[in-house]
């Protein structure tokens, strides 16, 4: 159905989730179909009750069951097949609404780019997040200003096609960014402000991890030669430079390089070890490109 559903992950942020909600009921009038649906997940606060007063729909969960599992509750909660997202916490312009949801006339999904004039990212982050970007574009192949903006529009069909990688915690921007490049998918990044948020972060150091891997299993199952190869290319190059050790070793000490044993096992395990690595990565390509697209399930 034509129109925009809204989708807002909440847990514990009834500090500022009125503004926020107030805001964007401001915007939403400008479209003609327009609903705004709050995730209560799993609160011990008051979220749940602030944005019912508030007049919008609210989908709860009983327990706290993390941020895409909120997500998805919203999506298939929604009415509409635009899809926005934004968190609850006041650090998105919900003015930037309006202009990503005019960029789906020619992209698949637009993504508030966090790289704006006013963006209040923590310096502590900021190293992880260029680790990861960096990492992000490495296997998609593509400039990719924000991988993990909680502010995007795409359309529900997107949603359906990637829901079974779509995890349920805080990987869930992550996956679907990577899904979407990797597959050829038009993904247009619009600069946006990134504004200080009201209450604690939910983010932990760990994350950062959970975020690498999630990665890197993502490029095995989308583009496996970008991890595979460089691997397999270490372990080769250090063979190969171990036997030119042997070799060394071997012509200084005079020895008959016919009858005696010069090469070692570490470099023939290194040398074999590269290119079964290289065999593996190239029968996963293979692999990859003969999997046929996940069917949509019009359910959600």
């Amino acid at each position: 159905m034509l129109g925009v559903s809204l989708i807002m992950p909440a847990y514990n942020e009834e500090k500022g989730i009125a503004p926020v909600i107030g805001d964007i009921a401001s915007v939403g009038r400008s479209f003609e179909n327009f609903e705004m649906i709050v995730v209560d997940d799993g609160s011990s606060d008051r979220t749940g009750e602030i944005a019912e007063a508030s007049g919008v729909r609210v989908v709860r969960h009983a327990v706290n069951k993390g941020y895409g599992a909120s997500l998805k509750s919203g999506i298939r909660a929604a009415r509409y097949d635009t899809i926005v997202i934004i968190d609850a916490d006041g650090t998105y312009p919900s003015s930037a609404i309006r202009v990503l949801v005019g960029a789906m006339d020619r992209c698949d999904m637009a993504v508030g780019a966090r790289i704006g004039s006013k963006v209040r990212i923590p310096l502590v982050r900021r190293p992880c997040k260029w680790i990861l970007k960096n990492l992000t574009q490495y296997v998609t192949g593509v400039r990719v200003p924000d991988f993990n903006s909680g502010l995007r529009a795409f359309s529900r069909e997107v949603f359906l096609q990637y829901q079974h990688l779509l995890p349920d915690r805080f990987s869930f921007t992550t996956t679907i960014t990577v899904a979407c490049l990797c597959d050829g998918l038009a993904v247009e990044f619009i600069p946006i402000d990134y504004l200080q948020r009201v209450g604690r972060s939910k983010m932990k150091a760990r994350n950062f991890f959970t975020f690498i891997g999630l990665v890197l299993r993502l490029s095995i199952l989308f583009r496996p030669l970008k991890v595979f190869m460089p691997v397999a290319a270490a372990c080769f190059l250090s063979g190969m430079v171990k036997l030119g050790l042997d070799l060394a070793v071997a012509i200084s000490e005079s020895r008959n390089l016919l009858d005696s044993e010069i090469v070692s096992t570490t470099a023939v395990v290194l040398l074999l070890a590269g290119l079964q690595i290289a065999l593996v990565g190239l029968l996963s390509e293979a692999l990859a490109r003969r999997s046929p697209a996940p069917e949509w399930n019009p359910r959600g």
